[in-house]
């Protein structure tokens, strides 16, 4: 690391006071400073200041442009706590970065709070959709989450008391770590105090008895999702899902997604999966955008597109599940062709034309078929029964 001449540096509030001799000298000797104008306003020096602009795109590129310099980037905190840091490692080598984190706002309210962060789902909606936060609301859960500005308390308590958590208790933290540090608390229900716009959000969960509480394992009730019929129903969906095995990491194509209830347990089963749910019906789509938001997965990508010539151009996928059109001549193919050595592709139908498509599919590529048949109760006058459900043939392949 001794060739580092990028070095990204952490501020906390108390600002260039709080940091040590050596990294007070890096920002004192730096021939450019990037970072917003909060922290360039920070630093008396002569060197070059630099602002990111719209998208980070301006910083960036003017550290490009003066590779090899001393550069030095104003960061908040912990810089690779969902900070620059990610970011500039995708652009530069990794033996001219050095980071210099401080004390950043997760461990600061953790210490405040007296909880252990290992217990805690950390999340920011700087610059990322509020929904997100669907994802990790449960009884009991705790939640230290980075705002966007002095609305996003406001905003956060609405969410909670949305789904049944309006007895959640929320701690406000403004300004941690300088003068004017200040801690506001409350309840979700009811939630109006103003904060300033620099303030970090902890959260104890508290679920009435009628909250909404979402599994951590596949197959959500399918009373949770709005669509129109075209819903993989929940057991199927599981079984689908278990025979997807997503990994984390891991990009799932979802053709002909209906509502999006596959591509949408997919993302839900690890925070870093990414789904494309490709669906030519117009309000499809919208229920697709609807029920990931609305299932704590608001960053699923929807393409209005028809399989197979849609596929053209996309990511590459690491699995494909086919729950639509698989009558379509050549889809099957088209999606195998698509995939990566190791990829998975999975297919459901319940209709005969379809089934000849994955039995010609499997003749040439290979294959294995499973049967789903389902039987779910039912009232049948004062008395109930059993009432089965249209039987399922699954295809499942792997690519050698």
């Amino acid at each position: 690391m001794n060739t580092a001449w990028l070095h990204i540096i952490g501020i906390g509030e108390d600002g260039l006071e709080g940091l040590n001799s050596v990294t007070r000298t890096l920002v004192g000797t730096a021939e450019m400073l990037v970072g917003g104008e909060r922290h360039l306003d920070m630093v008396n020096s002569k060197a070059e200041k630099v602002s990111w602009g719209s998208g980070l795109n301006h910083g960036i590129d003017a550290i490009k442009a003066n590779a090899g310099k001393s550069v030095v980037v104003l960061a908040t905190g912990e810089p690779l706590w969902f900070g620059i840091a990610t970011t500039l490692l995708r652009h530069f080598n990794r033996c001219d970065v050095m980071i210099h984190p401080s004390v950043g706002a997760f461990s600061l309210s953790a210490a405040r709070m007296g909880w252990a962060i290992p217990d805690v789902a950390c999340m920011t909606v700087h610059g990322r959709p509020l929904e997100s936060l669907n994802r990790v609301i449960a009884p009991d859960a705790k939640i230290l989450l980075l705002s966007r500005d002095g609305k996003t308390p406001v905003e956060v308590a609405d969410l909670l008391s949305k789904y049944g958590y309006g007895g959640s208790h929320i701690t406000v933290f403004e300004h941690m770590g300088g003068d004017q540090e200040n801690r506001l608390e409350g309840t979700a229900t009811g939630w109006t105090a103003k904060v300033a716009d620099l303030n970090t959000i902890a959260i104890t969960c508290v679920a009435a008895s009628d909250a909404r509480r979402l599994p951590q394992t596949a197959g959500l009730s399918d009373d949770l999702f709005e669509h129109d019929g075209q819903l993989t129903k929940r057991e199927v969906r599981a079984v689908t899902l278990s025979t997807l095995a997503p990994q984390m990491g891991e990009l799932l194509w979802d053709v002909g997604a209906g509502c999006g209830s596959i591509s949408i347990e997919w993302m839900r089963s690890h925070s870093k999966n990414k789904a494309i749910a490709i669906e030519q019906n117009d309000k499809r789509r919208s229920m697709i955008a609807h029920n990931g938001a609305a299932l704590g997965v608001p960053t699923l990508e929807i393409v209005d597109a028809k399989a197979p010539e849609g596929l053209a151009g996309l990511e590459i996928p690491d699995a494909i599940f086919v729950g639509g059109g698989i009558s379509t001549p050549g889809l099957l193919e088209t999606c195998w062709n698509a995939l990566p050595k190791g990829g998975r592709l999975v297919a459901n139908t319940v209709t005969l034309e379809a089934e000849r498509e994955m039995l010609h599919f499997a003749d040439n590529f290979g294959g294995e078929f499973t049967r789903i048949a389902i039987s779910r109760q039912e009232s049948v006058g004062r008395l109930s029964a059993l009432k089965p459900m249209a039987p399922v043939l699954q295809l499942f392949a792997r690519k050698g």
